[in-house]
């Protein structure tokens, strides 16, 4: 089972005038195999050319532009002035929307997952919001920008976490007005043959335990990698390291939570001023943007 790892993104959870300090920390990973190409004569990585498609010619960086189709064949050009304009702005908050109820979140949305844990000494307004939605059975909406993208997110309380689940917008979702498929209910379904079904599914009924379920092409892979390795037909491939990227100190404004609830409890209400420490944080974000955008979520 993947395990947390080191913070990959800091900032706080906003609902009201409340802040609750938080890092993310990546709670999946994937396990296929990954087959990267190397040039056999030297065991240097092989990395991918612009070509042009019709000439068949690689092409400077330079004359590279980015285009949008909006018809088959049609594109329009954008400027990376144009583009810089419409990034979603940073904020360093997973600022909650909404809450719904935690069976109203269709499975098919979610996306990808991240612990979040407190930061900063705000382990008690952490587990203050965590049992509230545990008792209320409700889970939070939220937004947030990750690597200069805006998502779309699930606050859901996982035992003693929090766990942010990244969302896929409302129009990334297909419909089933496409689809074939039987009507609800139990039309056409006899007593018997129900009766029959769920006895085997009964049968076939038992715990969820991840370690039960293996990917057998990944294991027989890695198992053949391992004797290779062992047997010194390994090769060294260096690969450069990456530092995560930090960000600024936010407040703890657990005491701010009474006149959030005396406000409405309303998302856009405004967190109060900047410490001179998170000024100074804030001047040193641009110099860490690039590192930033590297980072996926």
């Amino acid at each position: 089972m993947a395990t947390g790892s080191r913070t990959l993104w800091k900032g706080a959870i906003t609902f009201g005038l409340v802040h609750i300090p938080v890092g993310l920390h990546t709670a999946s990973s994937e396990q296929g195999v990954d087959f990267d190409w190397l040039d056999k004569r030297s065991m240097d990585p092989v990395g991918y050319k612009r070509i042009n498609k019709r000439t068949g010619k690689e092409i400077d960086k330079d004359n590279i532009v980015k285009g949008v189709e909006y018809e088959d064949g049609k594109y329009v050009i954008i400027s990376p002035e144009e583009i810089e304009a419409v990034f979603p702005k940073t904020t360093q908050t997973i600022e909650i929307q909404r809450f719904i109820g935690a069976n109203e979140m269709p499975f098919i949305f979610l996306e990808r997952p991240y612990y979040v844990a407190p930061i900063n000494k705000s382990d008690k307004v952490y587990a203050l919001l965590r049992e509230t939605l545990v008792a209320t059975g409700k889970i939070g909406l939220a937004k947030v920008v990750i690597a200069t993208k805006q998502h779309l997110a699930a606050l859901v309380p996982s035992g003693p976490a929090l766990v942010l689940n990244l969302l896929r917008w409302g129009d990334e979702v297909k419909t089933l007005d496409s689809l074939d498929l039987p009507a609800s209910g139990k039309n056409g379904v006899s007593a018997a043959e129900l009766k029959m079904a769920k006895q085997l599914v009964e049968e076939m009924s038992g715990p969820w335990d991840p370690e039960d379920f293996k990917d057998e092409f990944r294991l027989q892979v890695m198992k053949l990698v391992d004797k290779k390795a062992k047997a010194g037909e390994g090769k060294t491939v260096l690969e450069p390291q990456e530092e995560a990227p930090k960000s600024g100190e936010v407040i703890d404004l657990t005491a701010l939570l009474q006149r959030s609830l005396k406000g409405g409890g309303k998302s856009g209400a405004k967190p109060p001023a900047k410490t001179p420490a998170r000024k100074a944080a804030a001047k040193a974000a641009p110099a860490k943007k690039a590192a930033a955008q590297k980072k996926a979520a």
